[in-house]
């Protein structure tokens, strides 16, 4: 072990005390990261230990909400080519956990994934022994990582994507990032931007397979609910899709310069993470305006809030109905891209046919918001002002807005694909490091 993985496991050790603690702290706002703990430490109840299943579970590791989503069509694809298949599905956040949950089949499993000590990443190796592990995206940890190449387990990181920013993050501690690359077996990358970055640290990429998002199809009956909640609107409706902190402050001064002119449409505010939807709602109030929130619609939208002349503003403070959202918008500004934050994902908003205004910040989704613009299925904005005001023009030109609902549909269905080459390459990979043949 060379001395920068040796001081990182010693911190990671001492950090216990910490994780519990804010552990304890979390699940006063958020219930679920109160729930079996001991599971981020490697030690398991018999509950979630379920039926034995060492060296048959499929181990693929979701951390947060997004990773989980993309995860589940990989997971889908893969029950297709391996029926009967065990699923031992990881996660880090109470979001991603949840939405992890209704992925589950009778003996598959749902835990926490282990805290990356070498005492919790061997019980977790030792207890489950998978036949593979997939990492989605981004999340590779140096100790798990070495342990799983010690145990013979090939760990794979799939949908992988690294931002140069992450690269240069991570080439200043190359000493720990690239012993932890170099202890996977296999890497798949969404772009081969993101090939070529993973390439600098000595990853084992071994092909290119475009990003799993295209394959997700948005939930037919939220997108027939949202289409029909837009006819409620006396006005046109833009959202402000996936907000990140401090930019709701900036839409509040937007909003103000734009003065009458933000009458001729209905806003909708949906931010990013759940968390935050209490502190949004309040922020929203102290500026002045009337709030109206998803969780208290009674069925829809009210129709006294939506004719021309309220200044309300619709909050989206609900979970897992993107698809709802964007059905209802007539365009949507692509939130965490008007800060330095890099960006959301813009690829469901395309599968829902909703319009694009895209801010300077997008390096977390580059290719993909380079090639959505290209594609005229977004439009890029050097700020949030000559967003909305580019939304207005959009949501008012009635073609326009025609022929980029029809791009939108377009890009998304052009980049589909990514699922089943990323199971193939997982069955592949299965075999090949047990040295048998795929069965069929």
């Amino acid at each position: 072990m060379n001395f920068v993985l040796a001081l990182y496991s010693a911190l990671t050790w001492a950090g216990q005390p910490l994780l519990r603690r804010k552990l304890r702290q979390r699940a006063l706002a958020e219930p679920g990261y109160g729930l079996r703990v001991e599971e981020r430490f490697g030690h398991y109840t018999p509950e979630s230990l379920g039926r034995d299943g060492a060296g048959r579970w499929i181990w693929v590791h979701a951390v947060s909400l997004g990773e989980t989503r993309a995860a589940a069509i990989l997971i889908e694809a893969l029950r297709a080519r391996m029926p009967g298949m065990r699923l031992l599905l990881t996660h880090g956040t109470a979001t991603g956990r949840a939405e992890g949950a209704k992925l589950l089949q009778p003996g598959d499993l749902q835990v926490w994934q282990p805290w990356d000590t070498h005492a919790a990443a061997t019980r977790f190796i030792t207890q489950f022994r998978p036949a593979v592990g997939v990492l989605m995206e981004t999340e590779v940890w140096p100790i798990l990582a070495a342990v799983c190449r010690a145990q013979g387990v090939p760990l794979a990181l799939a949908n992988a994507r690294l931002n140069a920013k992450s690269l240069d993050k991570a080439l200043k501690l190359s000493a720990l990032s690239m012993p932890a690359y170099q202890s996977l077996a296999a890497v798949w990358a969404q772009t081969q931007a993101d090939a070529q970055r993973l390439r600098a640290l000595a990853a084992p990429v071994r092909a290119v397979l475009g990003n799993l998002k295209f394959d997700v199809l948005p939930d037919a009956a939220l997108l027939a609910q949202g289409a029909q909640w837009r006819q409620r609107s006396a006005r046109p409706v833009v959202m402000l899709a996936s907000s990140r902190e401090g930019e709701e402050a900036m839409f509040i001064d937007a909003l103000r310069r734009l003065g009458a002119q933000a009458l001729k449409v209905q806003w909708l505010l949906v931010p990013r993470h759940p968390q935050r939807f209490d502190a949004v709602a309040l922020a929203l109030q102290a500026a002045g305006l009337r709030v109206s929130r998803r969780s208290e619609w009674l069925g829809a939208p009210p129709r006294a809030l939506a004719q021309a002349g309220e200044e309300c503003l619709w909050l989206g403070d609900s979970l897992g109905e993107m698809p709802l959202y964007y059905a209802m918008a007539d365009a949507a500004l692509l939130g965490g891209s008007f800060a330095p934050l890099g960006g959301q994902n813009l690829i469901e908003a395309a599968a829902c046919g909703c319009p694009m205004l895209v801010g300077p910040s997008t390096f977390n989704f580059a290719e993909a918001a380079e090639l959505a613009c290209a594609a005229g299925a977004a439009q890029r904005v050097p700020d949030l002002d000559a967003g909305l005001q580019a939304a207005l023009a959009l949501v008012h030109d009635v073609a326009a807005r025609k022929a980029a609902v029809a791009h939108c549909l377009a890009f998304a269905q052009a980049h589909r694909g990514a699922a089943q080459a990323t199971a193939a390459a997982i069955e592949q990979l299965m075999h090949a490091w047990s040295g048998a043949a795929p069965q069929r």
